[in-house]
Formats: structure tokens, C-alpha cells, sequence
């Protein structure tokens, strides 16, 4: 018995120490020049992630709200746009005159366990493009590639791992 309780013990503690994410950012556009802060910023809902048949439900907002919380350390008029997923909806619906940049995210790949004794990884992919409200070019452009290495008995899921890889791609614009 006591054999056990150390062998779960020990377990438990190696789940907990392996567990780690691994974030690559691969950059499309380089930002020419700094993003000038206390800019209006808004941002578009990009439609929920997919992986095969699974749809993942609210993971396009809370890749906006994420957006959101990121921008917000840099302006304080940064809104989402819950009913536009692209640019050219942005540009519509918020005339140019009352935003300074536009945030297009796009869910490229969303793959969830939901069992963290899994052995495959948890995975999220998305791509991040800011325009200036008076063009349509791109002014910066990245792909977020963020994987989730579960642990035994970890309690992490992809999406609680996206703050961190948008607050610092987001910091990089100012």
C-alpha cells in the first residue's frame, strides 16, 4: 500500500513538471514602424475553430476577447465586433473616421483533447493581420502557433493558454 501512495505521488508530481506549451509566432507582415498607442483598435470575431467534425463553440470569441485584453494595456478605445470575421465587415460597420487600426483574427487549427490522459497534444493555430483603417494591405501579419503538452492529471486546455502568445506578439506592435 505504501508502495502505491509513493507511486502515485511521484506520478502526480512528474505530470505536473512536464507539463509545458511550446509558442511559435511566424511573422507574415513586419510591422513597419510601432503601432501609436491610445488608438482606436476593433477587433473581428473570427468563426469557432474546427478539428475533423468537431466544432468548438465560443473559441472565436475568446480569441477576440484575448485580442481585446491585449490591446486594452495599449488604448483605451478597443471594441469587438461581434458580427463581422473580416475586414472588409469591419470597414462597414465601423467607418474609418472612428478607428484608427482594425484586428482580423483567423482560427487556422483548434484541437482540443477534453481527456487529459491523452497523448496527443492540444493544438491552436491562429493568424493574427492589423490593418490601418485606410488601407487594405496588411501592416502586420502573424501566425500564433501555441501546443499544449498534456501532463497525467494537468488541467489546462488550449484556449487557457492564449494570453500569454497574444500579449506578447501584440506588445511587439508598440
Amino acid at each position: 500500500m505504501r508502495f502505491l501512495m509513493l507511486l502515485i505521488a511521484a506520478l502526480t508530481l512528474t505530470g505536473c513538471a512536464t507539463q509545458g506549451d511550446t509558442f511559435n509566432q511566424t511573422v507574415l507582415t513586419d510591422p513597419a514602424g510601432h503601432l501609436s498607442r491610445g488608438r482606436a483598435v476593433h477587433i473581428a470575431t473570427p468563426k469557432n475553430g474546427w478539428f475533423e467534425n468537431t466544432e468548438y463553440p465560443g473559441s472565436g470569441r475568446m480569441v477576440a476577447s484575448n485580442l481585446r485584453a491585449a490591446f486594452a494595456r495599449f488604448s483605451d478605445h478597443v471594441a469587438i465586433a461581434d458580427t463581422c470575421t473580416d475586414l472588409a465587415c469591419l470597414k462597414r460597420s465601423l467607418p474609418a473616421s472612428q478607428t484608427a487600426y482594425y484586428v482580423v483574427p483567423e482560427i487556422l487549427h483548434w484541437e482540443s483533447r477534453g481527456k487529459h490522459w491523452s497523448t496527443r497534444p492540444e493544438v491552436i493555430e491562429v493568424k493574427i493581420s492589423v490593418f490601418e483603417s485606410d488601407q487594405t494591405q496588411s501592416r502586420a501579419s502573424a501566425i500564433l502557433s501555441i501546443q499544449h503538452k498534456n501532463a497525467l492529471f494537468g488541467s489546462e486546455h488550449p484556449q487557457d493558454t492564449l494570453q500569454d502568445p497574444i500579449n506578447r506578439y501584440v506588445s511587439s506592435l508598440y
